[in-house]
């Protein structure tokens, strides 16, 4: 541009020399006219430059955040993975756990149904005893304890005062135990001696201790001989040391002095279901 400038100004100067002053006139009219019009294309080009430089700049920017979406892009992608596994291990998970839960429900059922069916025995069990032996005797009651079937039976009809040997109105006694007893295979019987706190002094025995326990075999030979198995007999001795009342007067001793039958199930077959569910419940509990 400085060059056309030279070269203009150049001529014109050539020209003025050998030119009229109207054409003179006419030469530096043109020459400001390229002036203007090279002063407006240097603004238009300066401009274009600029437009130019922030047309690059503004698309510098949007590859940056073209960049940035694909990014954005790909990791929602990876999150709707990621969510998608989650919920898919999230539904299989609830699923165990429904399923967890169904067997749980079984199992307290089937232990429902054991308690249950055991309630029932024993009640029957009661109602046999209580029929047969007769609910109107003092000397002998019949209850329950803990789902368990106890017949508590005076002294005075099994033995005289301080002695094992049983009386013959004893066996008509136990005969009806017998009855309801032997209908009721699967059931155990423990007979349980009592004594009062009065000492032993017969000499023939220690102690109440070992009163008590023959008082019990006593009563399981009786029960042996009217036709109970031997192998569901169990016997035992508690001494003076289970007393239902104080031994503080002669009727409470009295009372104190009995013998105990216990008709429980057999612990190895009725309980082994009940033991094993529940242990297979706590396992599970602990998981």
């Amino acid at each position: 541009m400085k060059r056309v400038l030279l070269l203009t100004t150049t001529l014109a100067l050539m020209l003025s020399s050998c030119v009229s002053k109207k054409e003179f006139a006419d030469l530096e009219a043109e020459n400001k006219r390229n002036k203007d019009l090279l002063n407006t294309a240097t603004v238009k080009l300066n401009t274009c430059l600029e437009e130019r430089a922030s047309a690059i700049a503004e698309a510098n920017a949007l590859k940056d955040r073209v960049a940035d979406l694909k990014k954005q892009t790909t990791d929602l992608i990876q999150t709707k993975e990621d969510l998608t596994l989650l919920t898919t291990k999230g539904a299989e998970n609830v699923e165990k756990t429904l399923e967890s839960l169904k067997e749980k429900d079984l199992k307290i059922a089937r232990l429902q149904d054991a308690l249950t069916k055991k309630d029932s025995v024993t009640l029957a069990l009661v109602t046999s005893f209580k029929r047969t032996i007769g609910i109107d005797d003092p000397d002998i009651q019949v209850n329950v304890e803990k789902g368990v079937v106890f017949i508590s039976i005076a002294d005075k009809l099994l033995f005289r005062t301080g002695s094992y040997n049983v009386t013959s109105k004893a066996k008509e006694v136990l005969g009806k135990v017998v009855t309801v007893v032997n209908e009721k295979p699967d059931f155990e019987v423990m007979v349980e001696g009592h004594t009062d706190d009065v000492p032993y002094t017969s000499g023939v025995l220690l102690d109440n201790w070992d009163l008590s326990v023959k008082r019990s075999t006593s009563i399981i030979r009786v029960l042996e001989e009217l036709g109970v198995q031997p192998g569901r007999l169990i016997a035992a001795g508690r001494s003076s040391y289970v007393p239902l009342v104080d031994n503080n007067t002669a009727e409470n001793r009295a009372r104190n002095r009995r013998t105990r039958i216990v008709v429980l199930p057999k612990i190895d077959q009725f309980y082994e279901l009940i033991e094993k569910e529940m242990k297979n419940l706590e396992a599970q509990g602990g998981n």
